[in-house]
């Protein structure tokens, strides 16, 4: 007595390869997307006060960093 397993895909089948090319192309899409999105969030995270500071630094009254960094 043997017994014989098989496994059905479940959901559609993709037997064509124009199917598994769009796929494929979709996947890679999200995937870059969301990774571009991640690393824009740690750029815009760390670089926000930096920015702010060279953007004070610039200005026509040249501040002190001192009193750019001040709260008053």
């Amino acid at each position: 007595m043997s017994s014989k397993v098989v496994l059905k895909a479940k959901g559609k089948s993709t037997k064509g390869s124009k199917k598994s090319v769009d796929n494929s192309t979709s996947k890679l899409l999200k995937e870059w997307s969301t990774w571009t999105i991640k690393k824009a969030k740690v750029v815009t995270h760390y670089g926000f006060i930096p920015l702010i500071i060279i953007i004070g630094m610039n200005s026509d009254p040249k501040p002190s960093i001192s009193q750019l960094l001040s709260p008053v």
